[in-house]
């Protein structure tokens, strides 16, 4: 596939190099959400929020500036290209924890999470939007399960880091780490990463244009359908990072696990997504997909079960949480593929609209879904299941009535099965 280059193509990295690059892109964000987990409450005093349920929207904040601002993120890339729009999102990303770092009172951390999370999403958007450019098909669906595998290093460090953190400093550190972590990507970029988005794909930021990009992305029934999904099963994975604190703390009294039990649960993600990379172009994205959404659901519905029967444990929780969250781990990645097979024309408006879409839904539920918290994970878990009962049902719709098989013509190419 020919490449527009802003650097000489003998600079550009190497695919090792390129799939470490986006991992990284990507750990800023989870570095961002899951470091915050363990010093919640410290961070709720110290800015005067009296309420614990107040606590989380430290989380929510971030995700709900994140879904904003993909709105128009993805339009700005498929205009001005891949690169200027992330290194514009690192400088901001950067410039928003240093102001957070500043933040006296509660609400004022809760404007410089939101920015941070406008900020992140123009780094994020762009990494799916420059893998679209570079691959397709089950070679795309490859490279991100292997970004992902080194992704979930982020969830298995991040709260352990941010508890490390403020055991030595006050947890203002935290985000002078994540804008330490941003000018660094922001220097990789400009130096080694060429422009992906050829000339004959940039959109003029036209009405008309526009219009056009959107109908596309929203109209066509793999990508509107797999990113329902995705939101569907969102809703309880944000639940969970709304919950998990407060399930450490009150549930179990053990609030000091939080970043030990949160790294063998991000641990199962990080095998999972191995998993995937490796046999995905054997067996392909929907059958893998439509097996880890059922396994996803029916763990959820074992959990909720055993929850409302007083039998819950920290083992347990942490055993069924990690086998449910290697259902999601495998899902997810091959769905948001699958989401953006045919969106190659507009990948930068369809990345935006899909994570958007699916980011504010998942967001908005997390939060209730959070504020549920009874002292047992009963609500969570419910909540879960709930979600993946809705996914299977939105796939069952997009998929007109099949699982694990495409409804194609025996001669038609297919590269999502």
């Amino acid at each position: 596939m020919p490449q527009h280059q802003t650097i000489s193509p003998g600079h550009a990295p190497g695919k090792g190099e390129f799939i470490l690059l986006i991992a990284l892109i990507m750990m800023s964000t989870a570095f961002a959400i899951d470091s915050m987990l363990p010093v919640l409450p410290e961070i709720g005093r110290s800015t005067g929020a009296i309420n614990e349920k107040d606590w989380p929207l430290v989380i929510s904040a971030f995700l709900a500036g994140f879904g904003v601002a993909q709105l128009f993120v993805g339009v700005l890339a498929d205009r001005y290209g891949r690169r200027p729009v992330a290194l514009i999102s690192l400088v901001g990303f950067a410039l928003a924890n240093m102001a957070s770092m500043r933040a006296s009172g509660f609400d004022t951390l809760l404007l410089m999470r939101a920015v941070q999370g406008l900020f992140a999403a123009g780094a994020r958007v762009v990494v799916t939007s420059i893998v679209r450019d570079r691959y397709e098909g089950r070679e795309m669906a490859q490279v991100m399960s292997i970004a992902a595998m080194l992704f979930m290093a982020a969830p298995i460090l991040a709260p352990a880091l941010g508890a490390g953190i403020v055991r030595f400093g006050p947890w203002q550190w935290i985000f002078g780490g994540l804008a330490l972590l941003a000018a660094t990507l922001f220097l990789w970029i400009a130096l080694r990463l060429p422009e992906s988005l050829t000339p004959e794909n940039r959109t003029p930021i036209e009405a008309a244009a526009l219009k056009a990009s959107a109908r596309a992305v929203l109209t066509d029934r793999m990508s509107l359908g797999y990113t329902l999904a995705q939101a569907a099963v969102g809703c309880g994975l944000f639940g969970f990072l709304n919950s998990v604190q407060p399930i450490f703390d009150h549930a179990f009294h053990r609030a000091d696990f939080l970043p030990t039990g949160f790294a063998l649960m991000a641990a199962g993600m990080a095998v999972a997504s191995l998993l995937n990379a490796s046999i995905v172009r054997r067996y392909g994205m929907r059958r893998i997909g439509h097996i880890a959404l059922f396994w996803f659901t029916g763990v959820a519905g074992l959990h909720m079960a055993w929850g409302m029967a007083g039998r819950e444990t920290l083992a347990s929780f942490i055993l069924l949480q990690t086998l449910m969250m290697l259902g999601f781990a495998l899902m997810a990645g091959n769905f948001n593929a699958m989401a953006m097979e045919k969106m190659g024309h507009v990948a930068g408006m369809a990345s935006s609209l899909q994570g958007s879409l699916s980011n504010m839904i998942s967001s908005a539920f997390g939060i209730l879904i959070g504020r549920a918290f009874d002292g047992t994970t009963v609500p969570l878990y419910t909540g879960f299941f709930l979600s993946g009962l809705v996914a299977i049902l939105i796939v069952y719709i997009t998929e007109q009535g099949r699982f694990f098989t495409a409804r194609h013509p025996v001669n038609a190419p297919v590269n999502l099965e």
